[in-house]
């Protein structure tokens, strides 16, 4: 019988035979027990009466009076097993009662399902290991930027990539979007809606990728930042690369957890297309941050205005130098443009001129800030001999079949555009 008392059943024992055997008063049994005195007399009474089974709860191995109707547990159990399966009881709990009216504690479900072996407890599970750094003091202060490559709607859509901008300071996810992948113009996209909504940071943290940094070590004919680094430069932005992803570990533990939650939530909506992806991340955003963000410790917006010389649609285009040929053309992204003879064009010959690719698929091109007319030119098109050529069109036309000659055997332009490639390129300077 003394095998199934607890310590203080144990403790109250000796004091309770000390006092029988008149060893100690009976204020002081009190004192020891932190008991009242009618409470030690009525305890006594029961020893005196029963010996040591008098000092066993009479509850020990009953059901409790709070204990969940065996219905309700079955009941949750099937939803869980049939919707969801792979969810933590903290979200668990919160679709139970958003979706169902089932309102239940965390912790009931969490013991409910580590006996259904639908959980497995902290205590089983293998131990990691953080590295730990203190968060920036301010918001805006250091926005940690990445791409997470995933099967967002699992079997109901593409493989897409999600570009992620979360604060360090507050854990706070400033903004979401999905993407076909981690492509320059993605991060042009998206860094420009970031811009617009909340203004300016210090400084953006990101990891050693081809979109922020340049990893070619034989590229050394530019000014070694990359079309998104030349776009944030000009916008006074700094950007700095992790040296490992524990490094950046804010928007590392970010994707764990949206791949926990808003693929379930994607799924709940029945979501499978990018479109629809991205408009029902604005109310998942501010649901997550409600759940998740931290207060900072300096209340401090580090964030700063858009200045009225700052040009978001200039600063997020891709920007290529070319230099324009006395014919008054040039070739970008395999296709040969051909300006249209001006004053400021002449000016320009044998010169470097930028060429502005814009995100909607425009194209500038532009010299010394002066915008130059152009048209394409079909190399598809042949030119037939004896065929009537306009006198202004001459000198192209023959520019063109000198090049055509010298690059024969050259093959037809096919691929993805230069644009849609994810290698980084540097910006020439002339």
């Amino acid at each position: 019988m003394v095998r199934l008392m607890s310590d203080g059943e144990l403790s109250r024992l000796e004091v309770l035979r000390d006092l029988d055997q008149k060893r100690l008063t009976t204020e002081a049994a009190a004192q020891l027990l932190g008991l009242e005195r009618r409470q030690v007399f009525r305890l006594l009474k029961a020893y005196r009466a029963e010996g040591v089974a008098g000092l066993i709860s009479k509850r020990r191995g009953r059901r409790s009076n709070r204990r969940k109707p065996e219905a309700l547990r079955q009941a949750a159990l099937a939803l869980i097993r049939e919707r969801y399966w792979d969810f933590g009881p903290t979200l668990v709990a919160e679709k139970l009662h958003e979706i169902h009216g089932i309102t239940l504690g965390r912790e009931t479900l969490r013991l409910w399902m580590i006996e259904a072996e639908l959980w497995v407890d902290r205590k089983q599970r293998r131990k990691r290991v953080h590295q730990p750094r203190s968060r920036r003091d301010c918001v805006g202060e250091l926005v940690q930027i990445d791409g997470c490559e995933h099967w967002w709607f699992e079997d109901r859509g593409p493989q897409c990539t999600l570009l992620v901008f979360i604060d360090d300071a507050t854990g706070r996810l400033m903004h979401l979007q999905f993407v076909e992948s981690e492509s320059t113009f993605a991060y042009f996209h998206a860094a420009r809606a970031y811009l617009e909504a909340w203004g300016k940071p210090v400084a953006f943290y990101s990891d050693k990728h081809g979109v922020f940094r340049v990893n070619h070590p034989g590229a050394l004919g530019g000014d070694g930042m990359t079309q998104f680094g030349r776009a944030l430069h000009a916008l006074n932005i700094d950007i700095i690369c992790a040296n490992s992803s524990q490094a950046k570990g804010r928007v590392e533990r970010a994707h764990k957890t949206l791949q926990d939650r808003l693929v379930k939530e994607l799924r709940l909506a029945g979501v499978c297309t990018l479109a629809k992806g991205n408009a029902l991340l604005p109310a998942f955003v501010a649901d997550y941050n409600v759940r998740f963000a931290k207060p900072p410790a300096n209340q401090k917006d580090l964030h700063r205005p858009l200045r009225a010389g700052d040009d978001l649609e200039d600063a997020f285009a891709w920007k290529e130098q070319r230099r324009l040929s006395q014919a008054l053309t040039l070739q970008y992204d395999k296709v040969v443009f051909i300006v249209e003879p001006s004053e400021p064009a002449k000016a320009a010959i044998g010169k470097y001129v930028t060429v502005f690719d814009y995100p909607d698929g425009r194209l500038s091109i532009r010299h010394n800030g002066v915008e130059l007319a152009y048209r394409t030119f079909d190399k598809v098109r042949q030119v037939d001999q004896g065929a009537i050529a306009d006198n202004k069109q001459l000198g192209a036309i023959l520019g063109m079949i000198r090049d055509k000659q010298l690059r024969r055997g050259t093959e037809q332009r096919s691929g993805p555009r230069r644009r849609d490639q994810r290698d980084a390129r540097l910006f020439k300077v002339g």
